[in-house]
């Protein structure tokens, strides 16, 4: 039997769907949630336990060295799936070798080599790259009716991203930041299956940032909302079935652009100039388990299809879907929380900080209108949890 590892920040997910294929699974993950499946082959970083802080996850966080924790798991594997917070440039050229999915992804992963490939074919925004603080003040002085933001090279999730205005406390190293116009809008996001010769769009979705139920300015990822309809999108948008075309088009374009293989994304901003392309994510995405719920396919066993040339026949959508990630509103112990569509719980007793992510509550239904309350009606009583079981003000 084929041994594949499953590696990068959260494998519970993508573990739940491997346990049901024909392979031997090997698994490191950054997280332990306590409904993650235990498998004999498994190695996690951050050991939850009663009265433990699980910590600040940027802060603890390092590709590197859960690369290192996994090298005897490396070593004896046939494949590699990296998932997100771990880049194939992470390995070496051996390893590399092993990893199902793209390995080439340089000029996708640095999102202003990325913007410098595409701008001149597709809508993007404004972008330079900058040294300091004080280069990207004199860039914005430029253009005074525009906003701009400062986001890593490199990065996932949203993290590390701030409005120029509020960025005055970031440490520049060696040109690893980015400046950017600001573009307001509706954010997208599309789940593309490709192979060396062909992309097809499985679905595309509304994404969720902080900032769309919080007003904080934060672009941190919250999660998604698929199919894309004219419910789900959650906003005033005119012609959806011409957006989602659009975006399938792009998608599938950028996708064969850069040669990428297995599942992929495509985010986009939405507003009345058109659709800007943001990013490609070169890699299973945090939609997994709604394209699973919402199609009832194998979303693992469909990327690893598509790596080998096969793109599976993409069903219709037999429900809508809705992920949302929650941050704990206070740094609060961990009790049990009676849902049933709750999911990556922490460990009871453990001490999630303020801030940090806590739980995600993903569901399915038939009417958007339903889903979204049950999901909103979810997110308060997780909310309301973490309020009574508050550690400090």
């Amino acid at each position: 039997m084929e041994k594949v590892l499953l590696i990068g920040i959260d494998t519970r997910s993508m573990l739940n769907s491997a346990l049901k294929l024909d392979y031997d699974i090997f698994s490191t993950s950054y997280f332990s949630t306590s409904d993650t499946p235990i498998i004999e082959n498994q190695k996690i970083i951050l050991n939850e336990s009663d009265g433990e802080s699980c910590g600040i996850f940027e802060d603890n966080f390092n590709s590197k060295s859960i690369i290192e924790m996994s090298r005897d798991f490396i070593d004896e594997v046939d494949y590699i799936i990296p998932i997100s917070g771990v880049s194939p440039d992470d390995f070496s050229k051996k390893d590399q070798k092993k990893i199902l999915g793209n390995r080439d992804v340089g000029e996708v992963e640095n999102k202003f080599r990325f913007f410098k490939k595409i701008r001149n074919e597709f809508l993007t925004p404004m972008t330079f790259s900058v040294s300091d603080i004080d280069e990207a003040h004199e860039i914005s002085n430029n253009y005074p009716d525009k906003q701009f933001i400062l986001k890593p090279l490199q990065g996932s999730g949203g993290y590390n991203i701030n409005m120029l205005d509020n960025a005055n406390k970031i440490e520049f190293n060696d040109s690893e930041f980015m400046m950017q116009e600001y573009v307001s809008g509706v954010s997208l996001s599309s789940s593309v299956l490709s192979t060396k010769s062909e992309a097809k769009t499985i679905t595309n979705t509304r994404l969720f940032t902080e900032n769309d139920f919080e007003k904080n300015n934060s672009f941190v990822y919250v999660g998604n909302a698929l199919p894309l309809t004219g419910n789900s999108v959650m906003a005033n948008v005119k012609d959806i079935d011409n957006v989602n075309s659009e975006m399938c088009d792009a998608s599938e374009n950028l996708i064969c652009k850069f040669n990428l293989i297995g599942s992929n994304g495509v985010d986009y901003i939405l507003n009345e100039d058109g659709l800007y392309v943001i990013e490609i994510n070169p890699r299973l995405q945090g939609t997994f388990e709604c394209v699973e719920k919402s199609f009832g396919i194998n979303m693992l066993d469909a990327h690893i299809k598509a790596c080998n040339g096969e793109i599976i026949k993409i069903p219709k959508a037999k429900y809508y879907s809705f992920k949302k990630i929650i941050y704990s509103p206070t740094r609060m112990k961990y009790s049990k929380i009676n849902l049933d569509n709750i999911y990556d719980l922490p460990h009871p007793g453990s001490i999630t900080e303020k801030g940090e992510p806590l739980l995600t509550i993903i569901d399915k239904d038939e009417s958007f209108e339903n889903l979204y309350k049950k999901v909103e009606s979810a997110s308060e009583i997780v909310n309301k949890s973490a309020r009574i079981n508050q550690l400090d003000a």
